[in-house]
Protein backbone atom coordinates (compact mmCIF):
# COMPACT_ATOMS: atom_id res chain seq x y z
CA UNK A 1 0.00 0.00 0.00
CA UNK A 2 1.43 3.46 -0.92
CA UNK A 3 1.64 5.66 1.83
CA UNK A 4 0.47 9.81 1.54
CA UNK A 5 4.16 10.63 1.02
CA UNK A 6 4.76 8.31 -1.43
CA UNK A 7 1.64 9.37 -3.81
CA UNK A 8 2.94 13.20 -3.14
CA UNK A 9 6.44 11.89 -4.27
CA UNK A 10 4.41 10.24 -7.50
CA UNK A 11 2.21 13.31 -8.32
CA UNK A 12 6.01 15.25 -7.93
CA UNK A 13 7.35 12.73 -10.39
CA UNK A 14 3.95 12.73 -12.69
CA UNK A 15 4.01 16.58 -12.97
CA UNK A 16 7.61 17.41 -14.20
CA UNK A 17 7.57 17.29 -17.98
CA UNK A 18 11.28 15.77 -19.78
CA UNK A 19 12.06 17.76 -22.98
CA UNK A 20 13.22 15.30 -25.36
CA UNK A 21 15.42 15.75 -28.75
CA UNK A 22 13.12 14.06 -31.12
CA UNK A 23 13.40 13.67 -34.57
CA UNK A 24 10.10 13.05 -36.81
CA UNK A 25 9.60 9.50 -36.35
CA UNK A 26 10.19 9.90 -32.86
CA UNK A 27 13.95 8.56 -32.27
CA UNK A 28 16.21 10.58 -30.16
CA UNK A 29 18.26 12.93 -32.65
CA UNK A 30 21.48 11.40 -30.77
CA UNK A 31 21.07 7.25 -31.30
CA UNK A 32 23.66 5.40 -32.81
CA UNK A 33 22.28 4.48 -36.28
CA UNK A 34 22.61 1.16 -37.58
CA UNK A 35 26.17 1.61 -39.47
CA UNK A 36 24.95 -0.71 -42.77
CA UNK A 37 22.41 0.41 -45.74
CA UNK A 38 20.23 -2.70 -45.65
CA UNK A 39 20.22 -2.22 -41.61
CA UNK A 40 17.28 0.31 -40.03
CA UNK A 41 14.95 1.65 -36.93
CA UNK A 42 11.80 0.46 -37.74
CA UNK A 43 8.34 1.94 -36.57
CA UNK A 44 6.87 1.63 -33.16
CA UNK A 45 5.34 -0.52 -31.20
CA UNK A 46 8.75 -2.09 -29.79
CA UNK A 47 10.32 -0.19 -32.07
CA UNK A 48 11.94 -2.80 -34.44
CA UNK A 49 15.62 -2.03 -35.20
CA UNK A 50 16.53 -4.55 -38.22
CA UNK A 51 19.30 -5.58 -39.86
CA UNK A 52 19.41 -7.87 -42.68
CA UNK A 53 22.41 -9.57 -45.15
CA UNK A 54 22.91 -12.54 -46.79
CA UNK A 55 25.38 -13.74 -44.09
CA UNK A 56 23.04 -14.65 -40.35
CA UNK A 57 26.56 -13.98 -39.03
CA UNK A 58 27.19 -10.38 -40.41
CA UNK A 59 23.63 -9.48 -39.61
CA UNK A 60 24.18 -10.97 -35.95
CA UNK A 61 27.41 -9.28 -35.74
CA UNK A 62 26.47 -5.63 -37.08
CA UNK A 63 23.18 -5.57 -34.25
CA UNK A 64 25.53 -6.50 -31.56
CA UNK A 65 28.12 -3.96 -32.80
CA UNK A 66 24.84 -1.38 -32.72
CA UNK A 67 23.21 -2.76 -29.50
CA UNK A 68 26.85 -1.73 -27.60
CA UNK A 69 26.78 1.38 -29.08
CA UNK A 70 23.71 2.22 -28.30
CA UNK A 71 24.29 1.12 -24.79
CA UNK A 72 27.37 2.89 -24.48
CA UNK A 73 25.51 6.15 -25.70
CA UNK A 74 22.31 5.68 -22.99
CA UNK A 75 24.92 4.20 -19.98
CA UNK A 76 22.84 1.72 -19.39
CA UNK A 77 21.52 -1.93 -21.44
CA UNK A 78 19.06 -1.34 -23.89
CA UNK A 79 15.56 -2.84 -23.29
CA UNK A 80 15.10 -5.33 -25.69
CA UNK A 81 12.03 -7.18 -25.69
CA UNK A 82 12.87 -9.91 -28.14
CA UNK A 83 14.73 -11.05 -31.07
CA UNK A 84 12.99 -12.14 -34.16
CA UNK A 85 15.05 -13.88 -36.76
CA UNK A 86 12.99 -14.11 -40.23
CA UNK A 87 14.04 -14.82 -43.93
CA UNK A 88 13.59 -12.93 -47.30
CA UNK A 89 13.03 -15.07 -50.35
CA UNK A 90 12.75 -11.83 -52.58
CA UNK A 91 14.93 -11.74 -55.52
CA UNK A 92 18.11 -9.32 -54.67
CA UNK A 93 16.89 -8.89 -51.08
CA UNK A 94 19.38 -10.00 -48.13
CA UNK A 95 18.00 -13.62 -47.24
CA UNK A 96 18.24 -12.87 -43.05
CA UNK A 97 16.67 -10.06 -41.17
CA UNK A 98 17.45 -10.18 -37.56
CA UNK A 99 15.32 -7.98 -35.11
CA UNK A 100 15.98 -6.34 -31.86
CA UNK A 101 12.74 -5.38 -30.85
CA UNK A 102 13.60 -2.74 -28.22
CA UNK A 103 12.01 -0.53 -25.59
CA UNK A 104 10.86 3.11 -27.49
CA UNK A 105 11.09 5.17 -24.79
CA UNK A 106 15.25 3.81 -25.08
CA UNK A 107 15.31 4.57 -28.49
CA UNK A 108 13.72 8.09 -27.95
CA UNK A 109 16.69 9.03 -24.85
CA UNK A 110 14.20 9.00 -22.28
CA UNK A 111 16.86 8.02 -19.78
CA UNK A 112 19.49 10.40 -20.74
CA UNK A 113 16.56 12.91 -20.51
CA UNK A 114 15.95 11.84 -16.89
CA UNK A 115 19.51 11.59 -15.24
CA UNK A 116 19.95 14.89 -17.06
CA UNK A 117 17.09 16.77 -15.36
CA UNK A 118 18.21 14.60 -12.07
CA UNK A 119 21.79 15.84 -12.25
CA UNK A 120 19.85 19.47 -12.40
CA UNK A 121 17.80 19.19 -9.74
CA UNK A 122 18.88 20.24 -6.40
CA UNK A 123 19.72 18.06 -3.37
CA UNK A 124 16.31 17.58 -1.36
Amino acid sequence: MWTGREWRRLDEVIDETIELRLDESGLAVDLPAPAHPNDRVEGVPYRPVQFRDDELPNALERAAAWLRETEAWLSEPVDVIAIHLDYDDDEGAPYYEVKLLCNEEDLAGAPLAVRKRADKQPAR
